[in-house]
């Protein structure tokens, strides 16, 4: 048994482009292989199956690089209102805290005097709402004077004035409204002291406060973070973003740990400049917490199917440092150079190389790979 192999290899200095929707044109490959295989042993024979290359609908997967971010809406400081000394910090980095519960207790001589007119002023509302009314009763049964009326009610509408002002005061600082019924009442034991409250459930992720520490008015002491849900951002090139819209669905990727599902919740209205890539922007539900702010991760986007010319996954190798496959031309085996796209379901996209109809070997590839290359060490 006699077999003929014939190795053309053809190097060119030039490129050429190929027309794809919607992909855009590629250029062919500048090194194109032929490898000719004109006589098969009958051993092999039997083993080469063949299958035409086809059109089919292919879905396309985006693959971009993401970063995950914290939620900004899922973001709390925690600063004081007022200034005073640190005496009590109730939690520390890494603790989990939950809306209303104690940080830190301020010492504060401000917050002192505040709450002594708070006293003062309930005192005297009290006092001058009694004579208001009071003197309204009387006006009415005529013992009383109009002029002795109105005095008593602007009274009490100057002392309401002041103690509203100083309730509001209190308010802003976080004293709520069971917080002064105690204060009034002489039972409260924080009476002198300042508690900074977590405004929402989350993870203290930043503390700057240390006991005994002096602090003014608007300084940060903490920083709590809600990672039950976070933000994945990528960039994606403009010829791509174009695709997709608010909505979509992507696929985030972390090492190790299972796919999560999430939609694409914002596209930057504009391109960075530098890049030439459009951010987009993922809400991603994160209860078990496998995602962590400032890791990176890989994120996949698909588009609906589009035509594109494929062959079966089995008809690829590689010969000579070459991707290709064998082409069948009647009873002889061409191997020809192909540029290839993604692989779905067994088919993968091809870009250049074969046409539709075309015949590929599917199964034997791997023999007539071996005459090859037997027939290239020997030097035939």
């Amino acid at each position: 048994m006699w077999i003929c192999l014939t190795l053309v290899i053809v190097m060119t200095g030039c490129t050429t482009e190929q027309q794809k929707t919607p992909e855009p044109a590629r250029e062919s490959p500048k090194r194109e292989v032929q490898m000719q295989v004109t006589k098969i042993p009958d051993a092999v024979q039997h083993r080469i199956q063949t299958a035409a290359v086809e059109e089919r609908l292919t879905p396309h997967t985006l693959s971009a690089p993401g970063e995950v971010r914290f939620d900004m809406n899922r973001v709390a400081h925690a600063a004081s209102r007022i200034d005073g000394q640190i005496e009590t910090v109730f939690v520390q980095l890494g603790d989990r805290v939950h809306r209303g519960q104690p940080l830190v207790a301020i010492g504060s001589l401000i917050l002192d005097e505040l709450i002594e007119n708070y006293l003062v002023a309930k005192v005297r509302i009290d006092a001058a709402r009694t004579t208001y009314h009071r003197s309204e009763m009387l006006l009415r049964e005529k013992a009383v004077s109009m002029r002795r009326f109105q005095n008593d009610r602007a009274a009490y509408l100057e002392t309401n004035t002041i103690h509203q002002h100083v309730q509001e005061k209190l308010a802003n600082m976080g004293i709520t409204g069971d917080d002064l019924r105690e204060l009034e009442q002489g039972s409260h034991v924080e009476a002198h002291r300042y508690i900074l409250k977590a405004s929402m459930d989350g993870t203290i992720i930043d503390q700057q406060a240390v006991l005994g520490q002096g602090i003014s008015a608007g300084a940060e002491l903490f920083r709590i973070a809600d990672t039950t849900r976070v933000w994945v951002f990528a960039n994606l090139p403009i010829e791509e973003a174009q695709y997709f819209q608010d909505g979509d669905e992507g696929t985030i990727v972390s090492q190790g740990r299972e796919p999560i599902t999430a939609p694409l919740t914002y596209i930057a209205p504009f391109a960075d400049e530098e890049t030439l890539t459009v951010q987009v922007r993922f809400d991603v539900n994160n209860i078990a917490g496998q995602l962590k702010p400032n890791e990176y991760v890989e994120v996949r986007l698909g588009r609906a199917p589009s035509p594109v010319v494929a062959i079966p996954l089995s008809a690829l190798t590689i010969i000579d440092g070459t991707r290709g496959a064998f082409v069948q031309r009647d009873t002889e085996f061409d191997f020809v150079a192909i540029e290839t796209g993604q692989d779905s379901d067994g088919w993968v996209e091809v870009w250049s190389g074969v046409a539709v109809g075309d015949m590929v070997v599917t199964a034997g590839v791997f023999d007539l790979k071996s005459i090859v290359l037997q027939d290239a060490i020997s030097g035939d």
